[in-house]
């Protein structure tokens, strides 16, 4: 978090950062979420939605108020439900009548060691998207795009009228996602990658985390060649040897910060999960070994 003080952080400000699209920041900031849950308003006239309305913090709320001012919410979008994503959607929806749409409800006893994202059990939508189904107010339209992987009910949100896209915490520019099983599944998070990369219509990207994208499909593209990476990486960490993930992560994650050796542990896991599905790995309790190809 060092890299962070020099950084202008707007808390409780709505920013205006591209056409439909205001920012408001909330004061979070962790090593999982950089400088804060990033909410975005979006629409400029008598309809508005809010998307990742973020934690249940009272000045939060009260900036995202003052940023929708007259106009009307008519849609709290969530992209999953992780404590610094949803939590304010049922006080804000108190507060303004709006509906709760996106993702659907899901709690988790334990999702591994992210204590600061643990599942929020008190999220019930009015409204849970399909993946493709739209919602309109006046000026813009928000298209769900189903993007398992980071959790299973993960939901991004294209602005049509733009081209841009809320990734949640999908595709981040500043770090990757945590892919944290049981519910967290790299099988589905690489499949969800190759989708956004399919996406040739989509012109940034903005996180609900972190900077804008502005270069989408080339970050994307670059993702999921890192993901391969790491793969051939834990391949290798069990042909040298070291056959649990206690024993790989050290190794894999040398120039990390050791505060996210864990939640990276529940990557390198979601990663052997994968390739076991592949045939590639199998494993006896713990430990790992590679499966012979024929």
């Amino acid at each position: 978090m060092d890299a962070l003080k020099d950084i202008d952080k707007p808390y409780a400000e709505a920013e205006r950062i591209a056409p439909l699209v205001r920012r408001v920041l909330a004061r979070n900031p962790s090593p999982f979420t950089y400088t804060g849950t990033q909410t975005y308003i979006v629409g400029d006239g008598a309809e508005v939605a809010v998307i990742d309305p973020g934690p249940a913090e009272g000045e939060h709320i009260d900036a995202i108020l003052e940023a929708v001012g007259t106009a009307r919410v008519i849609a709290i979008c969530c992209t999953h439900t992780h404590r610094d994503h949803s939590p304010a959607a049922a006080p804000l929806k108190a507060l303004t009548g709006a509906p709760i749409v996106g993702c659907a409800p899901l709690t988790l006893d334990d999702d591994g060691p992210r204590a600061d994202a643990a599942f929020d059990p008190d999220y019930r939508p009015d409204r849970v998207l399909a993946d493709g189904e739209a919602i309109e107010g006046q000026g813009w339209t928000l298209e769900a795009v189903s993007t398992p992987g980071h959790t299973s009910n993960h939901v991004c949100f294209a602005l049509r009228e733009t081209g841009a896209v809320f990734t949640g915490d999908h595709v981040m520019g500043w770090s990757t996602s945590v892919v944290s099983p049981p519910d967290g599944d790299m099988t589905d998070y690489l499949a969800s990658l190759q989708k956004l990369y399919e996406r040739e219509q989509d012109t940034v990207y903005f996180p609900a985390h972190g900077p804008a994208v502005e270069k989408p499909r080339q970050l994307v593209r670059g993702m999921i060649g890192h993901r391969r990476q790491r793969e051939r990486q834990i391949l290798r960490q069990i042909e040298v040897g070291h056959r649990t993930v206690a024993e790989m992560v050290p190794q894999m994650y040398k120039a990390v910060d050791q505060r996210l050796w864990p939640a990276a542990g529940r990557s390198v896991l979601a990663h052997l999960l994968d390739l076991e599905r592949r045939n590639l790995v199998s494993r006896i309790n713990e430990h790992w070994t590679l499966v012979a190809q024929t």
